[in-house]
């Protein structure tokens, strides 16, 4: 996607002027996630998959395509930190005591209490504060023609999950039908999203059943909002 591409919404666009960083290395634990240089943006940008997440110091972008998953964005400003989990179910009850995590992400991480824990504890072990957090949450879309809305599960568990935790939300795009491509600024909170309104129907499908395989479909239509 290209800046030009953006709805004016009177804000400096995520990718303004960002030097050029391809070089950093990643926090200890995330060497899995896939990194690539974005030419277009002069951007390194981090990609996560269903089940993944991932937290920076770096000044990169992290990005993911939701579809009834959601992702929840946290960063601390002050410290200059953040990060994005993608997570495909609201709960699990499987033990504590047997979810680990490390260079490989457990399987636990797609669930949301797994995911929101992880990402949180790896930030505050990363040098966050808890009080300076902030939160914007993206996803839970109706793209699966089921009975149970899988998405807005997700949707109402992570809302709940900030405000029992006491993050601030400081915005969120959630629900409706479509799928959505985000992009996210883990130092300044800075977040684009791009509604999906038209791609082969078994892609996201496919990608929410399978998290080890990534999004190979280009949308052919779709809109750009900033948050």
């Amino acid at each position: 996607m290209h800046v030009s591409d953006e709805k004016d919404l009177g804000r400096k666009s995520l990718f303004d002027n960002k030097p050029l960083h391809g070089a950093e290395a990643t926090l200890s634990g995330f060497e899995h996630v896939n990194r690539y240089w974005d030419r277009a943006a002069s951007v390194v940008v981090a990609k996560i998959l269903p089940g993944e997440f991932y937290v920076t110091r770096n000044p990169e972008v992290i990005a993911t395509t939701l579809g009834s998953c959601v992702s929840a964005c946290l960063w601390d400003e002050v410290n200059g930190i953040g990060g994005m989990n993608h997570f495909m179910l609201p709960l699990t009850d499987v033990e504590a005591s047997k979810v680990t995590w490390g260079n490989i992400v457990s399987d636990a991480t797609r669930y949301g209490n797994y995911a929101m824990e992880h990402l949180i504890n790896e930030m505050l072990k990363n040098g966050a504060a808890r009080r300076n957090l902030r939160a914007k949450v993206f996803g839970g879309g109706k793209v699966l023609n089921q009975r149970n809305d899988v998405g807005r599960k997700n949707a109402d568990f992570v809302l709940l999950y900030l405000h029992q935790e006491q993050i601030e939300l400081v915005a969120q795009d959630l629900g409706d039908v479509y799928p959505r491509k985000v992009l996210f600024d883990p130092l300044t909170g800075k977040a684009r999203v791009k509604k999906i309104r038209s791609m082969h129907n078994d892609t996201i499908i496919n990608r929410e059943r399978d998290y080890q395989q990534s999004i190979g479909t280009k949308p052919v239509e779709g809109d750009i909002e900033l948050f």
